[in-house]
């Protein structure tokens, strides 16, 4: 798995990229959970979210690699630290008030079945916060496309993901969809329609 062999080096090669906006980023998006409520993260990786995380009844970080979640127990002793697969997460239906993930639909096998999976597992109108790099509008997103033929194989990232519009089609009801970067990230605010 590609992201246990590039675990260990993680942090520092993303440690610009914090300092000048991903770590702002990170905070905006945790600001839309609620407080004193149970919450998921999905792909907690090294564990860089966690020290944005709110006030909270019960956090659950859940990350596919086991080298990540090593390097991210040594950023938490609060966080319950979970290894799970997105798309079968081991959680019983309506287990949490609300769920997010950062950077990590991207490199989701089949998005559709973590949608599916985060339906069932947060309770009804609960929030679901992602923020994701995602297909631009305009040309730009063509040169995505074109990435895209190159950075699955190489990295499994998809670099042109519509992840707003799986969400939504996943029944997933969009509240509001902030755009980053000139429209290359999104803050995608969701609440569980479970109606739908």
């Amino acid at each position: 798995m590609i992201y246990d062999r590039i675990a260990k080096g993680y942090d520092k090669a993303l440690a610009p990229f914090e300092k000048r906006f991903l770590s702002r980023w990170r905070r905006e998006t945790l600001s839309f959970l609620p407080e004193n409520a149970r919450i998921l993260e999905i792909g907690a990786g090294t564990g860089a979210n966690f020290k944005f995380y709110p006030k909270q009844t019960r956090a659950v970080a859940s990350e596919i690699s086991i080298k990540m979640l090593r390097l991210a127990r040594n950023k938490t002793n609060q966080i319950q630290l979970v290894q799970a697969n997105a798309e079968t997460l081991p959680f019983a239906a309506n287990s949490f008030d609300a769920a997010f993930a950062t950077l990590v639909f991207c490199s989701i096998p089949n998005p559709s079945n973590a949608f599916a999976e985060l339906r069932r597992i947060v309770k009804p109108n609960g929030k679901i916060v992602l923020l994701e790099h995602v297909r631009p509008k305009g040309l730009s997103g063509y040169v995505f496309d074109f990435l895209n033929i190159f950075t699955v194989p190489l990295m499994e990232d998809h670099f042109n993901r519509q992840t707003a519009k799986l969400a939504e089609n996943s029944g997933l009801k969009i509240l509001e969809v902030k755009q980053k970067a000139f429209g290359i990230v999104n803050l995608i605010i969701c609440e569980n329609d479970k109606k739908s």
